[in-house]
């Protein structure tokens, strides 16, 4: 009777885990991801101002803010969906994948699309997260489809 009450309670915290919310780390504390686009590297910001963990599936995060490259300020919202989570002693690292829609506002907007990885050290001593770094490479497609750039953007 033991041994099956506790492979219940088992079962019932493996069903019921949530993964942590870190709704804040896509916000950057503040600062805007910064990096390239196209052929040419033009510089692009990427800021995320706002970042919600999906209540029905933890591993997403529903994220808006603003891109900028050049003197093209164009508002997106999307979503950051966490596909796998390796942990180290150490060193922690998540993969996932972003998809962002930029509003649509000429040839000049489009969707941002691709992978991103997430990797931090854990510090014991002083149980935070430090050393964090976040890398999004993907591609930016244009809604009339005649433009299409590689990105590559980072954290600060």
């Amino acid at each position: 009777m033991k041994k099956i009450l506790l492979f219940f309670i088992l079962v019932s915290n493996f069903i019921f885990a949530q993964m942590p919310n870190i709704s804040n780390v896509w916000l950057n504390e503040s600062k805007p991801y910064t990096g390239t686009i196209g052929n040419n590297k033009q510089e692009i910001k990427l800021k995320i101002n706002i970042s919600e963990q999906d209540k029905k599936n933890d591993q997403e995060y529903f994220v808006s803010g603003y891109s900028l490259v050049d003197k093209n300020y164009t508002k997106f919202e999307g979503k950051l969906k966490i596909t796998k989570y390796k942990d180290a002693k150490k060193r922690g690292s998540v993969y996932g994948e972003y998809e962002f829609a930029e509003e649509s506002k000429g040839k000049h907007s489009g969707v941002f699309k691709g992978k991103f990885i997430y990797t931090f050290k854990w510090n014991k001593t002083s149980e935070k997260v430090e050393a964090q770094y976040i890398e999004l490479i993907g591609d930016w497609k244009s809604y009339d489809h005649t433009l299409d750039f590689k990105t590559r953007l980072k954290n600060q």
